[in-house]
């Protein structure tokens, strides 16, 4: 651990990325993302960053090139928001059955129409299906080291997965906050060069990615599910090696504030999963027995530490995100986990679409109407004239 730094989540992911040493960054800016990229640009003007880094002409065109330098047996790292990510999906496919560990940050923003800058998790939530590993983060610490563990998770053997860190745009894209860095060395010393299960070499021709038939196909996905699995099992490994190396933790697959004895379990994501701490703290001082599980991985998707969570306690989600037609994703994801598991009691929220503010009073507000029976199964909370 060097020195402190304070500087905007974007500048933090760009400086973490920049210490994993990716030979090839391909990138095209898009608000919130800009400075994200802009960064690993200045980083490469005063050569701290010695890769090749390439302005390409589009979204799409930024993830074919990874997918490309990461097929030759390279590191690669690129960052998107929103649209971006949008116009990237079927780039995003193909990362992911090639299984190609492409590493990116997604700055959560809202899709347009109406055209809106702000957060919500729409973006990255609608990519759920694609393969990807998916990281939500709460703090610009946990940013600058869920970027550098990623490329250790993705890179590894038994994984072979492209990552998505994804955190909420300007809330923590545009907002400073001291993290505490990692030296070079011990990032290296943690970090092993990559070891790829497959590469295009020129000397060694093979065909990847041709005709498949059907029954090969199946097997295909089954690989992909089983290494996402196994990244369940990987994940909790690689936290806590952190944390014995450099002292941080902010949890595994879920970070579980104050759950030993709850009544109520609050799930959430990203920033509101920070805020929630603070209205935890309030509720029990109240006498209100609340705990927070955070999750951070929804892609594998944490089923048995919340069918755990489950036995114990009612369960109250709040989702930044909304699958219409039904709910929200993470809503929709924990009832799931807990089919045909247990008859615990589970309530969702829906908050802070568009970029809304959900403040702590917010979410003591959706406690409290759950603990005093006042809940529907589901709410908008919030909105007006429903």
């Amino acid at each position: 651990m060097s020195e402190v730094m304070i500087d905007t989540g974007n500048y933090i992911a760009a400086k973490a990325a920049v210490l994993c040493k990716p030979d090839v960054v391909a990138a095209y800016p898009i608000t919130p993302q800009t400075t994200l990229v802009e960064g690993i640009a200045k980083y490469l003007a005063t050569g701290e960053y010695k890769g090749e880094y390439i302005c390409v002409e589009s979204e799409h065109s930024a993830m074919a090139a990874c997918i490309g330098a990461s097929a030759t047996g390279v590191r690669t790292f690129t960052g998107t928001s929103s649209h971006g990510l949008l116009l990237m999906h079927e780039m995003l496919h193909w990362a992911s059955l090639a299984r190609l560990p492409v590493i990116m940050c997604n700055i959560n923003r809202v899709v347009g129409p109406g055209w809106n800058i702000w957060a919500d998790e729409n973006d990255s939530i609608s990519q759920r299906d694609t393969g990807w590993i998916q990281f939500y983060c709460s703090s610009n610490q946990e940013i600058f080291d869920t970027v550098i563990q990623s490329f250790k998770l993705g890179e590894h053997e038994k994984i072979s997965l492209p990552v998505m860190i994804s955190y909420n745009a300007f809330i923590l894209s545009h907002t400073s906050m001291p993290v505490y860095l990692t030296d070079q060395k011990d990032v290296d010393a943690f970090l092993p060069k990559r070891k790829p299960k497959w590469k295009l070499d020129p000397d060694n021709p093979i065909t990847f990615g041709n005709i498949i038939l059907p029954a090969e196909y199946e097997k295909v996905r089954f690989d992909m599910q089983k290494s996402h699995e196994y990244a369940k099992k990987l994940i909790p490994e690689i936290s806590k090696e952190w944390k014995q190396r450099f002292g941080r933790y902010h949890g595994d697959l879920l970070e579980f504030y104050k759950c030993d004895g709850a009544d109520y379990i609050l799930l959430s994501m990203g920033a509101i999963g920070a805020e929630s701490k603070v209205a935890v703290d309030n509720l029990r001082k109240e006498g209100l027995k609340v705990g927070l599980a955070r999750v951070r991985c929804f892609r594998p998707f944490p089923r048995e530490e919340i069918q755990k969570l489950s036995k114990k306690a009612g369960l109250i989600v709040i989702d930044r995100n909304i699958s219409p037609g039904m709910e929200g994703a993470l809503f929709t994801e924990v009832k799931a986990s807990l089919y045909g598991y247990t008859d615990a009691k589970v309530y969702g929220f829906i908050a802070g679409l568009g970029g809304k503010d959900v403040p702590f009073g917010d979410i003591e507000k959706m406690c409290k109407k759950v603990v005093n029976s006042k809940a529907k199964h589901l709410e908008w909370f919030g909105l007006k004239g429903v």
